[in-house]
């Protein structure tokens, strides 16, 4: 197959050439379309490892640190005699409250050049930024009130993928609560003064701009509809975390007695364009709001299983109709790959029966449905017309080597893992080639580097 490209654009698409003509750059086994990765927190990245439970003591005990709280550890609440309380979702994040307190712009565009030059080298073309690290330590205001966003789009720029910013209202830490001082950060105080700062935001030509609520605890109830119109009067995306926790579906029900997703769907916020992330605690009505909505939702499953969130009802989701895409969140593993196939695999275990995606189906999710819901609908495919964005994966690495070519997307999707990355392609400029970043040539040094900076 001969792939045309012009400007950044696929022209034609030539099938059974028998050599390569003149001039054209060889990719060496299986192309595909640019893998989408729908939802992302750049900052966890230097939580990966860090955020492990030992059998006594937390990772911050060791170091003589604590959490935000001050009772509580990097990873749990201790004992008197070194027993550690049940970790969970919960104590986790006083973890990511502490590397987030420690961001400055500069600190965090090298962490998310990095971290987005890891992704390139898995494959990934595009990004979806789930951004609400908005201010100084304390919400002190930068001159530049997008400091951090713009550190974002930059960083992205310099690893050569596509981004789309979802620039996140996060107002609350709880049904009626104010911001604890960690979210401070986050919060913009009211989402018209969000929809302002947001509104400043330009987008560069590998860039949209959307928006998100962060989750229905952090965005009161009555500002819902503002993020939601921001989004619609703009034809943007819209992305929301969605019953992650159990404890989020009680809290709501107790204050407004529905839950996350019925009072997402009172206030306007569900819809084509919008996109429920994890959505994995969710009754039958739920399912059906979200599907009779159209509302994609993007499931995360190895944040998902690390945290121990449970396994969301993916295909339920997707008979309803949703589309799904993925996204690997947390960066406990960056692999869209791993995140397809375990998509798959989680429905075995809960069901007891395979076969619920085909590996096609699989291989859409991670592509072109992912970047459908981040907004970039002409890439996704390698068609005419489409964005020159593309991935090869090797054949013949110990994990795909045996398995004839006609079953190529068989073997990605269910033995390839993100180290058969040989190339990544953007825009038709070879951002990876034959496994080495042509950006940022030495990405683990750029990782350690600006993940001390962070962790110290």
């Amino acid at each position: 197959m001969v792939i045309d490209v012009q400007d950044g654009v696929v022209t034609a698409v030539r099938i059974g050439v028998a050599s390569p003509p003149p001039g054209a750059v060889v990719l060496r086994g299986l192309t595909v379309p640019g893998l989408a990765n729908a939802h992302s927190h750049a900052f966890h990245r230097a939580l990966r490892g860090a955020a492990q439970v030992s059998p006594t003591a937390g990772p911050a005990e060791a170091a003589g640190t604590t959490g935000a709280t001050g009772a509580v550890g990097a990873t749990g609440v201790t004992g008197s005699a070194g027993e550690r309380a049940p970790d969970s979702f919960w104590t986790w994040r006083e973890v990511m409250y502490t590397a987030a307190e420690r961001l400055t712009p500069d600190s965090y565009h090298a962490l998310a050049r990095a971290t987005y030059a890891e992704m390139a080298l898995a494959g990934i073309t595009c990004v979806g930024e789930f951004h609400y690290l908005h201010h100084g330590p304390g919400g002190s205001r930068y001159q530049d009130p997008n400091a951090m966003g713009e550190a974002l789009l930059a960083a992205a720029a310099d690893a050569g993928i596509r981004i789309t910013l979802l620039d996140t209202a996060y107002l609350s830490a709880g049904f009626g609560q104010p911001p604890t001082r960690p979210q401070l950060r986050f919060s913009d105080g009211t989402a018209d003064a969000w929809a302002q700062r947001a509104s400043a935001l330009k987008a560069p030509a590998h860039a949209r701009i959307g928006a998100a609520v962060h989750s229905v605890r952090a965005v009161p109830a009555d500002q819902l509809g503002t993020v939601a119109q921001w989004a619609t009067s703009r034809d943007t995306p819209l992305h929301v975390h969605l019953s992650e926790q159990t404890a989020e579906n009680d809290a709501c029900r107790a204050a407004h007695g529905r839950t996350p997703t019925q009072l997402l769907a009172e206030h306007g916020v569900l819809g084509p364009r919008t996109v429920a992330v994890h959505a994995t605690h969710l009754t039958e009505a739920d399912i059906a709001h979200l599907g009779g909505a159209r509302t994609g939702v993007c499931m995360c499953p190895t944040t998902e299983r690390d945290l121990a969130d449970g396994i969301g009802p993916a295909a339920a989701l997707q008979r309803a109709g949703s589309p799904l895409s993925l996204g690997s969140d947390s960066h406990a593993v960056i692999d869209l790959l791993e995140e397809a196939r375990a998509m798959e695999l989680d429905e075995r275990l809960r069901t007891r029966a395979r076969g619920h995606w085909t590996a096609a189906e699989l291989l859409r999710a991670a592509t072109a449905d992912g970047h459908a819901a981040l907004g970039w609908e002409q890439a996704g495919r390698i068609a005419p017309g489409a964005l020159a964005d593309f991935t090869t994966l090797a054949l013949d690495s110990v994990r795909t080597a045996g398995p004839p070519p006609a079953l190529g997307v068989e073997t990605a999707v269910f033995a390839a893992s993100n180290a058969d990355v040989r190339h990544t392609v953007v825009g038709g400029r070879h951002i990876v080639r034959d496994g080495a970043h042509t950006l940022l040539p030495d990405v683990p040094t750029a990782l350690a580097q600006s993940i001390a900076a962070v962790l110290g």
